[in-house]
């Protein structure tokens, strides 16, 4: 009898259990809904970090690793997915990696992740950033390739967002590309300033309120006027 007792009571143990994990569920993706209805971030990462916990799930944790990225924490994004190269992640889960490694100053770690992206759905706006991370990592000749492939299909009302200033703002993306076109030229050959002059003239042409190359522009004529003063 004292079995059959023991018994019984862990039935109930265990179905008591079953049903506050169930009643948990149902209410963090209760909550989870009415934070996005509410725009809450941080209650929306609340939610799906309960929900994890409680039933963990792949998709579900690039959500949250996006959310987090979204929201410029890109720490705690990395946190949450690994900065590992995988081949079998997600495109969510390389998209957050490739932005959130780039936004930490790790050029070489972010440019694996959006070297996957490429291979997938290559399109000129990764063809910028591969363009981008390539010039900062020395490799010109790849970011030529880059270049080249993105201005040859960037469509004319494909725009790319620049934020160094207090206002962030928006510029052609094909403007944006051959600014970087002209940087690798400087990089290549520096005693040639007016062959980055004219590719840069040549983006304030298509977008004449492009700033960061109106600032390029300005520190290549200073360049050229003294030379002498950067030796």
């Amino acid at each position: 009898m004292k079995k059959i007792g023991l018994i019984l009571l862990l039935i109930v143990g265990i179905s008591a259990n079953a049903q506050t994990k169930s009643d948990l569920l149902k209410h963090y993706e209760a909550f989870y809904d009415q934070m996005r209805v509410q725009g809450d971030v941080d209650g929306v990462i609340n939610a799906l970090t309960h929900l994890n916990i409680l039933s963990p799930s792949v998709e579900r944790n690039d959500t949250l690793a996006y959310i987090y990225a979204n929201d410029n924490q890109h720490l705690q994004a990395l946190n949450t997915i690994g900065i590992e190269k995988n081949e079998k992640d997600s495109d969510l889960a390389v998209q957050v990696k490739a932005i959130s490694l780039k936004a930490l100053n790790q050029p070489k770690r972010a440019l694996e992740q959006f070297e996957i992206l490429n291979q997938r759905i290559p399109n000129s706006y990764l063809a910028y950033e591969l363009a981008d991370l390539k010039i900062q990592t020395g490799d010109n000749v790849g970011a030529t390739a880059n270049i080249d492939y993105g201005i040859a299909n960037a469509k004319d009302d494909m725009k790319y967002a620049f934020y160094e200033r207090q206002q962030p703002y928006e510029v052609s993306l094909k403007a944006a590309l051959l600014h970087l076109r002209a940087l690798v030229q400087f990089n290549n050959d520096q005693s040639n300033i007016d062959l980055a002059l004219a590719t840069i003239e040549e983006a304030l042409r298509i977008d004449p309120n492009f700033n960061l190359a109106s600032l390029s522009k300005q520190a290549l004529q200073s360049r050229k006027e003294k030379p002498e003063a950067q030796e």
